[in-house]
């Protein structure tokens, strides 16, 4: 029997997963399990629990329906735990170093319950703050959360102890401890390290839930006339339990308007019920509300706290819009009533007609055409657009307009800080890549990225905006939680902008590369490094001329530089084709024979077409110091790999650019991370966001086995 059951609740805990069993692992003291409870077994954050448990024989994961939410996850684990005392961790949380070494030698001999001290640590920035464990171990309680105490197993066992069901399960499980144990300690030792959510706890938001917080406390208060408590523990819960009933009383928004006299008046009868013979009311208001709450004076309460508070203006809500009259203009056009046929789209702040938002803006006209399409530009992107596409010039009062009246907003990037969400309204980010490198949040600890990021303030004011956020693996998913923390739902479905890759015919091929102007016969390699933070302008880091003398005739270069840069500077010979302009990424992949990038997430996208990619890393070492990535593509590449020109020549001149090493590396980095783009990405998309289709009739992901790429035009690398 393991001394210790490490039980981790994942809910909503994917992108933190990892790090949270990474602190249990890593502890010096062996003696445990670690229980990751997950939902589904094809969730996210079911993925990273049997990674680790193919790893290490002493992750045990265990599943439990999402319905049954915190309080079954929970119980599921005890359920499944075997070890002498339970420790529950949420999904963001870690283990300090040495916390079991502290708990083994701190636990006094059959104790049911030792509450340790735990830092609550920002989920971003600042300084984290240790709350004092200043009261006597017999009167702790509903104050210490699930995951800042060890409690003995059999103790649970024996007094038939689980998470009541429903909102509020820590404070019912504290008071229900609190009713039971005979033998609690404390441990002054910080052991855990919380990290609350960015969005903040459910429980603080508005809804009728809250009445389940009285559920609770009758919970508590039935299990405790079973169990007379001694006279200072009984008023000491009391107080604790119904500090919390006043919070939530005085706060003017969480109870919904018409249910706030309902909710004082049942507070107030377990009041007068419960009340402990002798308990007296602490000084100052909170005494006073104390004694409106057992005299039922919901009328004086509300008087008290100031219920009435005055709503800031329409113009208020839009302080950031340019000009006096762009931002009166915008906020008149907010009072009109949203447009439930409309959709706006905007695709790398306005370059074009391009990427996920044009691929679902070109579905949504066959699979929805009773929705009004506008996609933003800006105004020197207008002419390359299709003669077909209705648009309006980012800025113009047009945009302000429909931006104002759009019931869906669709954008790869993020709309202008002045953009309000409205009520109904609907904004779907669909991301435009997969990140290896760091993103969003995950940027603040590397300076120069960081510097130019601006602020994160305003950036996480953008991601609360987002209802969906797309994603086209798991990874994706993951990292997205981390780098943009928010309230979205992740959509699984691919990127829509790959959906070519497993349609496109050989005369779709044969065609793009006529009008790139690939020479027949010839072997097309796409070279797209990606952008350097520290530079300010585009400079490739390969002498192309020199590499295509290197590897031959057969061989030509189609060049892509970032989208950050407008031309790629390709000059000499015309085996060098500058094809940075065009604007589709999607046709100059299909047109390549074979893919080289250094960091480029073009990597993953064009591995959807399981054609032959090299990785060319000369200055790994700096931009995964500068820029910070999620992963080390040297140790994970998509193909071969070379660090200097020389290498990357004979790559190519030996042939093992193309050969079985290669193709048996990019197996493994397909499986990983083509995942969901299958080709029918879009529809998913236009089926569940436009036309509101629920997520059971969503058609599902074709296996990775069962996809046909589009053909490559050399017979290189065919197969």
């Amino acid at each position: 029997m393991p001394r210790f059951s490490v039980i981790v609740s994942t809910l909503e805990a994917a992108g933190h997963l990892a790090r949270a069993l990474d602190s249990v692992l890593a502890q010096s003291f062996g003696d445990f399990e670690l229980i990751p409870v997950c939902a589904e077994p094809d969730s996210p954050a079911a993925a990273v629990a049997a990674a680790y448990a193919d790893r290490d024989s002493r992750v045990v994961p265990v599943h439990s329906p999402p319905s049954g939410g915190l309080s079954a996850a929970r119980n599921a684990g005890i359920a499944a735990a075997k070890g002498a005392y339970l420790l529950f961790l949420d999904g963001g949380d870690e283990l300090v170093p040495g916390a079991l070494d502290a708990l083994d030698t701190g636990i006094p001999a059959d104790t049911d319950v030792l509450y340790f001290g735990h830092r609550r640590v920002h989920w971003w920035e600042g300084e984290p703050s240790t709350p004092p464990l200043d009261k006597a171990p017999e009167v702790l309680g509903v104050h210490v959360p699930a995951w800042s105490a060890a409690y003995r197993r059999d103790f649970v066992a024996e007094r038939e102890l689980s998470f009541p069901e429903g909102h509020f399960t820590d404070e019912g499980w504290g008071g229900l401890v609190t009713v039971t144990a005979e033998r609690p300690a404390v441990l002054r030792t910080v052991c855990v390290r919380h990290r609350p959510r960015r969005q903040g706890s459910r429980l603080s938001a508005p809804g009728e839930h809250h009445f389940e917080l009285l559920d609770q406390i009758e919970r508590v208060f039935d299990r405790a006339s079973r169990r007379p408590l001694p006279a200072a523990r009984s008023k000491a819960l009391f107080g604790q339990l119904f500090s919390l009933v006043l919070k939530t009383a005085a706060h003017p928004a969480r109870v919904p308007a018409g249910r706030r006299r309902a909710f004082f008046r049942r507070a107030g009868r377990l009041y007068r019920r419960h009340r402990p013979a002798g308990f007296r009311t602490p000084a100052g208001s909170l005494g006073v509300q104390h004694r409106l709450l057992a005299a039922g004076a919901y009328g004086a309460f509300r008087a008290l706290r100031g219920a009435n508070r005055a709503v800031s203006g329409v113009l208020r809500r839009v302080p950031r819009a340019r000009g006096l009259r762009t931002r009166a203009f915008y906020a008149l056009q907010l009072r009109r009533p949203l447009d439930e046929n409309l959709a706006v789209y905007c695709a790398y702040w306005g370059r074009g007609y391009a990427c996920n938002p044009a691929a679902i803006h070109a579905k949504a006209r066959e699979l929805a055409p009773h929705v009004r399409s506008v996609f933003l530009v800006e105004p020197e992107a207008v002419d390359a657009l299709p003669k077909d596409v209705e648009h309006a010039v980012i800025g113009s009062r047009r945009a302000w307009e429909v931006l104002a009246r759009a019931k869906y907003l669709v954008n790869n990037a993020n709309f202008a800080d002045a953009v309000v969400k409205r009520p109904g309204s609907v904004h779907l980010q669909t991301q435009h890549g997969t990140p290896l490198k760091r993103m969003g949040v995950d940027q603040s600890t590397f300076p120069v990225v960081a510097a130019a990021t601006g602020s994160f303030t305003k950036l996480l004011a953008r991601v609360d905006r987002w209802d969906y956020n797309l994603s086209s693996n798991r990874h994706s998913t993951q990292m997205w939680e981390r780098a943009f923390p928010g309230g979205y739902e992740a959509l699984e479905y691919g990127y829509p902008r790959n959906d070519v890759y497993c349609t496109a015919s050989a005369e779709d091929v044969a065609r793009v590369r006529e009008r790139l102007g690939v020479p027949e016969g010839r072997t097309a390699l796409l070279y797209a490094p990606t952008h350097r933070d520290h530079s300010s302008g585009f400079e490739s880091r390969l002498d192309l001329e020199a590499f295509c003398e290197a590897i031959g005739e057969q061989f030509v270069v189609l060049l892509r530089a970032h989208y950050f840069y407008d031309e790629g500077r390709g000059r000499g010979s015309g085996r060098i084709i500058d094809v940075t302009g065009h604007r589709s990424s999607e046709d100059v992949c299909l047109a390549a024979d074979a893919l080289i990038t250094d960091y480029s997430s073009i990597m993953f996208d064009y591995a959807n077409l399981d054609r032959p990619v090299v990785v060319y890393a000369d200055d790994w070492e700096v931009y995964r110091e500068t820029r910070g990535v999620y992963f080390d593509v040297l140790e994970e590449p998509p193909g071969k790999v070379a660090r200097t020109p020389d290498e990357l020549a004979a790559l190519f001149t030996e042939g093992s650019w193309a050969d079985p090493a290669a193709a048996a590396l990019r197996a493994r980095f397909r499986e990983r991370f083509c995942q969901f783009d299958d080709g029918r990405a879009a529809e998913r998309v236009v089926r569940r966001v436009l036309l509101g289709e629920s997520p059971e009739t969503i058609p599902p992901v074709l296996p990775l086995a069962e996809r046909v790429p589009a053909p490559a035009a050399s017979t290189l690398v065919r197969n």
